[in-house]
C-alpha cells in the first residue's frame, strides 16, 4: 500500500499543509508538530517521491561529477564520498571520466551537454580560466582540484603549497639534504604540479637548502609508471637524492619500486613521501608516509554546495575552500618507528 501525505495528516491529526511542510522543510513548524508528523511517517512507512519532488520543481535529481582519472585511487575514495552525500541529499549523482582531455573538458561545461543534470562538479586539468568565463553554465557547478581559478564558481582545494612545505619539511627533519622532487611539469595545464613544486622549493630555502634543478624530476603522467622512471633516472645520476618527495601516492609508490630495484634500502638510502593517503599505500612495503587530505570532507562538502545552488538556498557568493590535510607518517620516513598523524 502506497503511503500518502493525506495519510500522515489524518494518523497525525495536522493539516495537509504541516506535513508538506516537514516533509520538503519549506516552513518553521512547532517542534512538538513536527514530532508528531514524523512519528506518523515512521510508523506508516512512509517514503517520499523523489523523482516527482524533482520534477515538480523543474529539475531531474541528477548530478554529475567530472573527473579526470576514475581509475586513480585518490578520485575513486573522492567520488565515494561524494556519491554517499548526494544519496543522503536526495540526488542521483552520475560520474564522468575526461581522462584529461581537453576536448572532454570543455563538452562538460558545454550547456547542451548539461541540460539532463542539475549542476556539476567539476575536476579540470585541461581547460583554462577563459574557457571557464567564456561558457557561463546553465546549472550550478562546483570546481574541486586546482586546475582553474579565480572564476566566479564555488571552489573547493587543498592548499598544495602548505601541504608540499609540511612534506619536505618533515624529510629536513630526519636529515635528509637531498630532497628529489618527482612531478615537475611543463606548461600552466598542470596547476597542481607546479603549485607543489613552488612549495617544495620554498621549504627547501626555509631549510637553507639550495634549490638543484636536477632533482626536479619531470614525468608525462602521475601514475606508478611515471614514478618507476623518473626515479630510475635520478637514481642513475653521479649524486643520487637521499629523499624523494612525490607529486601523489601513485608516483611515490612507483619510485619505492625502483629504488627497491636498485638494491637500496627505505628509507635507511632514500626516504619517500607522498600526497593523498591513498589505501594502497597503507598496505605497501614499506607503507607509505602520506600528506592525507580529507577527502570526505571534499567530497561531502562539494555536494553540499552544489545542492545549495541548485536549490537557490541563501549562500555566499562564489568562495574558495581549503580543506584541512595532515601529515601521516609510516615506515617510508620513519622505518621500524611508529607512525604518527599529525
Amino acid at each position: 500500500m502506497v503511503v500518502s501525505l493525506k495519510d500522515i495528516a489524518a494518523r497525525a491529526g495536522v493539516s495537509l499543509s504541516t506535513v508538506s511542510n516537514v516533509v520538503n522543510g519549506y516552513r518553521p513548524v512547532g517542534e512538538e508538530t513536527r514530532v508528531r508528523v514524523q512519528s506518523a511517517i515512521d510508523e506508516l512507512g512512509y517514503a517520499p517521491n523523489l523523482s516527482a519532488r524533482h520534477l515538480r520543481l523543474g529539475r531531474t535529481g541528477i548530478i554529475a561529477l567530472a573527473i579526470p582519472e576514475l581509475d586513480n585511487p585518490y578520485f575513486a575514495e573522492l567520488a565515494g564520498a561524494a556519491i554517499r552525500e548526494a544519496t543522503s541529499q536526495g540526488y542521483t549523482l552520475v560520474m564522468e571520466d575526461t581522462a584529461g582531455s581537453y576536448e572532454h573538458e570543455l563538452s562538460m561545461i558545454d550547456n547542451s551537454r548539461r541540460q539532463i543534470v542539475d549542476g556539476l562538479i567539476f575536476s579540470p586539468v585541461a581547460v583554462s580560466r577563459e574557457d571557464v568565463l567564456a561558457r557561463p553554465p546553465a546549472t550550478p557547478m562546483v570546481l574541486i582540484g586546482e586546475g582553474v581559478y579565480d572564476v566566479p564558481h564555488d571552489h573547493i582545494a587543498i592548499d598544495n603549497i602548505a601541504a608540499s612545505h609540511v612534506a619536505v619539511q618533515h624529510l629536513v627533519s630526519l636529515d635528509r639534504y637531498r630532497i628529489a622532487f618527482i612531478g615537475a611539469q611543463a606548461g600552466d595545464h598542470r596547476q597542481s604540479a607546479h603549485l607543489r613544486l613552488r612549495g617544495y622549493r620554498e621549504a627547501l630555502a626555509g631549510a637553507g637548502l639550495p634549490w638543484d634543478p636536477a632533482l626536479a624530476a619531470p614525468t608525462t603522467a602521475f601514475g606508478r609508471a611515471d614514478g618507476l622512471m623518473a626515479m630510475r633516472d635520478l637514481l642513475a645520476r653521479t649524486q643520487p637524492p637521499d629523499a624523494v618527495f612525490a607529486y601523489n601516492d601513485l608516483v611515490a609508490i612507483g619510485a619505492m619500486r625502483a629504488v627497491a630495484e636498485a638494491g637500496l634500502r627505505i628509507p635507511e638510502d632514500v626516504a619517500v613521501i607522498g600526497i593523498d593517503d591513498i589505501e594502497e599505500g597503507r598496505f605497501s612495503n614499506p607503507t607509505l608516509t602520506t600528506i592525507s587530505p580529507d577527502k570526505e570532507h571534499i567530497g561531502r562538502l562539494a555536494v553540499q554546495s552544489l545542492v545549495a545552488r541548485i536549490e537557490g538556498k541563501p549562500v555566499e557568493p562564489p568562495y574558495d575552500v581549503q580543506p584541512p590535510f595532515r601529515l601521516v607518517t609510516r615506515e617510508s620516513t620513519l622505518g621500524g618507528q611508529r607512525p604518527v598523524r599529525t
